[in-house]
């Protein structure tokens, strides 16, 4: 096989590696977009009418109507509206004043230190700690009662699930911020932020005032495509609005879930068509979004020609710094409670501990979550593991980085709701005879979990330093020796890393593993957000314990084994 360096990079030039390079951008484009093509025209369909399995065999406008004619549908849209809209802004906007107060110091690691560890956590397994601290009779209230509220008993307040789902808005906001902030991080050494910072102050400009004039337009174009996926989420989310959500009416999405759960078979073409409304409220909040874009940018060139320079920004700063720090703290608290109960025994209000502690729910539900823990892992384990070895073979042969439609393609899951094409998948898996089985749910988990493991990798893979691959060209060494060689042993933690936050990913799909696993192939996520119904807190604590301690020990196999590897490499260390 000849060999090329474009841009310092040890790329195959013809014949095989050519071959492999289209035949693995080939596969992934038809592993991707032939799913969410499919399972977009196994909604559309239904939603007009056609739907030959269940009589459908005509064309009509009658599910639209029905669709239309449900009550209260139009406040559930908008609850999903501004979901996404206030949850992605607010989001982004402590992301970025903590980042622009404080990137490249001391305190700046430390938040990176704090929050990083939020990324192994679930979504349900958070709003499920968060509900257990905000309930009339969580921990927050008992901190507080009866010294400062007089109340002896729980009061009767509706949260969370209260009517404006600003409790649902507080849990994604606090999930989402750790995803952006270490978004940021990643898109952080592609941008001068050190000549900019340097700059900027000689000219008199505060750290937050400088930063977004000079180095936030910058910044944001590393960042735009996650910012989308999590505003494509937070307005389709169905596990955390479960949990947190208000009830009468819910969110769009657990609406259309709960018509898809329904017994009768005839809710699937009402379905269908709220599946449609869904992709369009989505769409509705990224055009949205765009005209956001586009304000943000005027009020940037506004304040870059005013001459304000906000040269005091400290208490701007530590407001941000102490709300990045306040949404980790809400989650480890969360964490705290969950596991009090347990192994609680009784627990009165407003006892602040519970009288006695036992182990009692552990013994219990283990034994009942011993197969759900064991398909979580396999599922996990196998889908992280296919979407890596994609990834690497992606990016080796420059299949992201060269094809901008190609990306698009691939980053499609991130910002299609799930909604509008898993239910879609359903109904065709059923259609064409395919039983709910561990293959074909390994194969749709496989859709979401590799744009996330891309996405982990390309960073590092792109930022390594390409001389080492032309020493080792120069050596006589083939491109596949130099990327089994020196490429991939030099980004083994990188590797490992992805590796987790794709297992982290499929551990905490839900909704794809409820559709098309049917109810018979259960996962740790699908057994805890069933419980959410309930009034069980301490099955709900430690299923939501589990939940967590599964994605964790993907991370953690991702810090220890490199150090054990390089443990005697110093220069291989961080």
């Amino acid at each position: 096989m000849e060999r090329q360096t474009e841009g310092n990079h040890i790329r195959p030039q013809a014949g095989g590696g050519m071959r492999l390079r289209f035949s693995v951008s080939g596969l992934v484009l038809a592993m991707i977009g032939l799913p969410i093509l499919a399972g977009l025209a196994g909604t559309i369909g239904p939603a007009f009418g056609l739907l030959p399995a269940l009589g459908g065999d005509h064309l009509t406008l009658e599910h639209l109507t029905d669709l239309a004619a449900e009550p209260h549908l139009l406040r559930s849209s908008l609850i999903s509206f501004a979901t996404a809209i206030l949850t992605t802004s607010v989001s982004l906007v402590l992301v970025m004043l903590c980042t622009a107060g404080y990137a490249g110091t001391r305190m700046f690691s430390r938040i990176q230190h704090l929050v990083s560890p939020l990324l192994a956590i679930p979504h349900a397994a958070a709003a499920f700690g968060l509900a257990f601290l905000v309930a009339p009779s969580g921990l927050a209230m008992r901190l507080v009662s009866p010294g400062l509220t007089g109340y002896g008993s729980p009061p009767d307040w509706l949260v969370p699930q209260d009517p404006l789902g600003l409790t649902m808005m507080a849990g994604l906001i606090v999930k989402e911020m750790p995803f952006l902030f270490l978004v940021t991080l990643a898109a952080l050494p592609q941008v001068p932020l050190i000549q900019a910072r340097q700059l900027s102050a000689s000219l008199g400009y505060g750290r937050i005032c400088g930063f977004l004039i000079s180095v936030w337009p910058l910044l944001y174009r590393q960042i735009r495509l996650p910012v989308f996926a999590v505003l494509a989420y937070a307005s389709s989310v169905v596990d955390v609005a479960m949990i947190l959500g208000p009830a009468l009416p819910a969110p769009l999405a657990v609406r259309i879930a709960e018509w898809m759960a329904d017994s009768d078979l005839r809710m699937r073409f009402l379905a269908s068509a709220g599946a449609l409304l869904q992709l369009a409220l989505t769409i509705t909040a990224m055009v949205t979004w765009l005209a956001l874009e586009q304000v943000g940018s005027v009020l940037l060139r506004r304040m870059s020609v005013s001459g304000v320079r906000g040269a005091d920004d400290r208490l701007l700063r530590r407001s941000a710094c102490a709300a990045m720090a306040l949404a980790a703290a809400l989650v480890f608290l969360g964490l705290f409670v969950l596991f009090l109960w347990s192994i609680a025994g009784l627990w009165p209000f407003p006892a602040l501990l519970p009288d006695s502690v036992t182990l009692k729910a552990w013994m219990r539900v283990l034994p009942q979550a011993g197969d759900a823990i064991a398909t979580t892992i396999s599922l996990a384990s196998s889908s992280a593991a296919i979407a890596l070895l994609f990834s690497i073979g992606l990016l080796w042969q420059g299949g992201v980085r060269d094809s901008r439609a190609f990306s698009s393609v691939l980053y499609l899951p991130l910002i299609m709701p799930q909604l509008c094409f898993v239910f879609g998948l359903q109904i065709l898996s059923v259609s064409l005879g395919f039983d709910a089985s561990f293959p074909l749910l390994l194969f749709v988990h496989l859709i979401f979990v590799l744009p996330y493991v891309t996405l982990s990798l390309s960073q590092p893979w792109q930022a390594l330093d390409r001389r080492y691959e032309t020493l080792a060209a120069g050596l006589g060494k083939s491109p596949l020796q130099v990327l089994l060689h020196v490429r991939l042993p030099l980004l083994t933690r990188a590797c490992l890393t992805a590796f987790a936050v794709g297992f982290a990913v499929s551990a905490g799909l839900y909704l794809p593993t409820l559709l098309i696993g049917a109810g018979r192939i259960v996962t740790i996520t699908t057994e805890a957000v069933a419980l959410s119904s309930g009034g069980d807190r301490r099955a709900i604590g430690v299923y939501a314990l589990l939940q967590t301690l599964v994605p964790f020990g993907g991370f953690l196999i991702a810090s220890l084994v490199p150090h054990l590897l390089f443990r005697d490499r110093r220069a291989m260390r961080i």
